[in-house]
């Protein structure tokens, strides 16, 4: 039997964790939830995820911080980041896809397109 592909959520926001949570478990993904972004470095290096997908505007370690971070980190620079912030300008998606990130979705996103991209990037 092969392992479900792992995706992290990292989001402050209860109701878009839980939200995103469901839906990719019913899509058979393994998921994991950290609401911060210390909590969201301690379960990258303990349980590595094949996915993650983050909010910019979290506390103690910001989402570009986290980009920058592991996309410049040879062990963890291959995991595809999927970037969902309320940050709706041109600056701030440059600045997370300078830092590391693969996509941008605007919150209020699209949960089917959303899917989509992820299946596209870890099947």
């Amino acid at each position: 039997m092969t392992a479900l592909k792992k995706i992290l959520i990292v989001d402050d926001n209860l109701e878009i964790k839980k939200t995103l949570s469901m839906r990719f478990e019913i899509e058979g993904y393994s998921v994991m939830a950290a609401q911060d972004g210390e909590e969201a470095l301690s379960l990258i290096k303990k349980d590595k995820p094949d996915l993650i997908i983050l909010d910019l505007m979290i506390p103690k370690i910001d989402g570009f911080e986290i980009c920058r971070m592991l996309k410049f980190n040879d062990k963890f620079k291959n995991i595809p980041i999927i970037v969902l912030s309320a940050l709706d300008n041109d600056e701030d998606r440059q600045k997370a896809i300078k830092n590391g990130a693969d996509e941008c979705f605007i919150k209020p996103f699209d949960l089917g397109l959303l899917t989509t991209k992820i299946k596209s990037l870890i099947g």
